[in-house]
């Protein structure tokens, strides 16, 4: 039988794993909230998101990071510094993006951000005196780590810190989108010419709608670099941005709420399939099987439009008015 010291060491041991990844889905919810405002909220198609959040990360990582001599930046600032700088240029990356493109078709969105997320993921792997190259930044700073060191504690302390900024993202974005301007959004997404006729400048909300979604992808990259501590450009490869629009697509687009349920739900299954792989597959075989998980996610997708075509939370829409 088990006594009271196996007991409580299994109680802590699912303490510091249930910890651990509620923060990586943590992580994930902020930079799904901000794909949710650009497609959920305004109808705009990022197929980049894994750049936006590398931007975010790097930034961060290059400003708080101790002075190292085998590249730039190490600047030793705060964190809190490197996460606001982290929004700035995700935000400024999607100004550029949103000023060149947003005036044509939707296509040419969903081009131009892929070829975005593609550019800085080479930039990151080949500007070696700037990113590391493939070896990474190392040595990102973690707050409170010096009062709480690196165990339990400071996951749980953490895990606060980042429920925090989601809390805070989530109420901003609230109080933002329903007022008046996240019905021009919601108008705009629905018939662009018609919110035009009634005199919004549909451009300038688009504009406005991409550059804040992708402040929120920058401010979870920094999140994720934070926590992790190291970072590397396969960190932020395309299976990213998939797994984003996976959270988005499950939870239920153009819903807050079900975005963050998304990201959570999707990636408790994809840790756990991860996780089962692990342990059924022999070690030989666990690069090839890796791509069930991605399967597995498909599967979850195809039930989810089945079940519930809106998501586990979709968009409540608005009852027609009486007679």
């Amino acid at each position: 039988m088990s006594g009271p010291g196996d007991i409580g060491a299994m109680l802590a041991g699912w303490l510091s794993y249930g910890s651990f990844f509620l923060v990586f889905a943590t992580a994930f919810a902020i930079v799904t909230l901000g794909l949710n405002l650009q497609w959920g909220h305004t109808g705009l198609f990022n197929v980049g998101v894994a750049g936006f959040v590398a931007m975010g990360a790097y930034t961060s990582a290059l400003l708080t990071t101790p002075d190292t001599p085998e590249r730039l930046g190490g600047l030793g600032l705060p964190v809190a510094v490197g996460m606001l700088a982290a929004m700035a240029t995700s935000g400024l990356l999607g100004l550029l993006v949103g000023l060149l493109t947003l005036r044509m078709r939707d296509d040419y969105l969903a081009i131009t951000t892929f070829g975005i997320a593609v550019v800085v993921q080479l930039v990151a792997n080949n500007a070696t005196k700037l990113t590391g190259g493939p070896f990474g930044v190392q040595f990102i700073p973690k707050p409170f780590q010096g009062w709480l060191g690196t165990g339990t504690d400071w996951t749980l302390a953490y895990l606060a810190l980042s429920v925090a900024l989601l809390v805070l993202a989530y109420v901003a974005l609230q109080r933002l989108t329903s007022g008046p301007w996240g019905r021009v959004l919601r108008a705009i997404r629905e018939d662009e010419q018609a919110a035009e006729s009634l005199g919004k400048r549909a451009y300038a909300f688009r504009l406005q709608s991409f550059v804040i979604g992708s402040m929120l992808m920058g401010l979870g990259g920094a999140v994720y670099a934070h926590f992790v501590g190291y970072i590397a450009p396969e960190d932020f490869l395309p299976i990213l941005t998939f797994q984003i629009w996976t959270m988005l697509i499950v939870g239920g687009s153009g819903n807050p709420r079900g975005a963050i349920l998304g990201a959570y739900v999707v990636w408790a299954v994809w840790a756990l399939s991860g996780g089962m792989l692990r342990g059924l597959v022999p070690q030989d075989e666990q690069a090839r099987a890796a791509a069930l998980q991605v399967v597995l996610i498909g599967v979850l997708i195809a039930v989810v439009l089945v079940l519930r075509p809106r998501g586990l939370i979709g968009e409540r829409h608005a009852a027609p008015p009486r007679p």
